[in-house]
């Protein structure tokens, strides 16, 4: 089973339905033992960081998440569900995050680009990688977000995206991965990532 964690913040359903659309099963969860339980857990999310912290701490669910990662389950962040897996973000101050990857989460420059970045925007892959099989270089993919994530170790990034900065769209290491964009708002090649993600679940 697929576990998408429910913590007040998520599109929730559409994420659950892109998966449908892929083959898999995945069930919205909201207890840190049924996170526990699961073959592969999906972290989504929109919405403040320092609230989503926040969420994740009154559940009990950041114990869960470091104890999935630490048993090197297949783990998959999307959009804020990808930035919280950094150490700390700078939206409202600096907020602790969860620090399963090296770097921070950044606001795009002021002044220069309209914010937040929304719509389609290409991706530039850097690493092969299980997560991006049939993906071609220079797809595209449905953005939402005004902070983007900037890892400290650059091995980390699989792909980048140009919004008058390059910020990595998809990064990875080991059985953690995060996206920036919707999957699942983003057709078939996006329903393409979440089923090269259950093809871990079942491997």
């Amino acid at each position: 089973m697929i576990a998408i964690i429910d913590y007040g913040m998520g599109n929730l359903r559409s994420v659950q339905k892109g998966f449908a659309r892929a083959g898999y099963q995945a069930e919205i969860v909201q207890q840190p033992e049924q996170v526990d339980d699961a073959r592969a857990v999906v972290l989504p999310g929109v919405g403040a960081f320092a609230d989503a912290m926040e969420n994740l701490k009154k559940s009990g669910m950041v114990e869960a998440i470091k104890r999935v990662v630490q048993r090197e389950k297949p783990f998959l962040g999307i959009c804020l569900g990808q930035q919280l897996l950094f150490e700390s973000s700078e939206e409202f101050g600096k907020t602790k995050g969860l620090g399963i990857l090296p770097g921070t989460v950044k606001r795009f420059p002021a002044g220069t680009l309209k914010v937040p970045h929304m719509g389609w925007n290409q991706i530039e892959i850097k690493q092969a990688s299980p997560l991006l099989e049939g993906i071609s270089n220079g797809s595209a993919f449905y953005f939402v977000h005004s902070y983007h994530v900037a890892p400290t170790d650059d091995n980390l990034i699989l792909c980048l995206t140009d919004y008058g900065v390059r910020f990595p769209a998809v990064v990875g290491k080991a059985n953690v991965f995060g996206i920036q964009f919707h999957p699942e708002k983003s057709s078939t090649l996006g329903i393409r990532i979440l089923e090269n993600f259950g093809k871990m679940v079942r491997a």
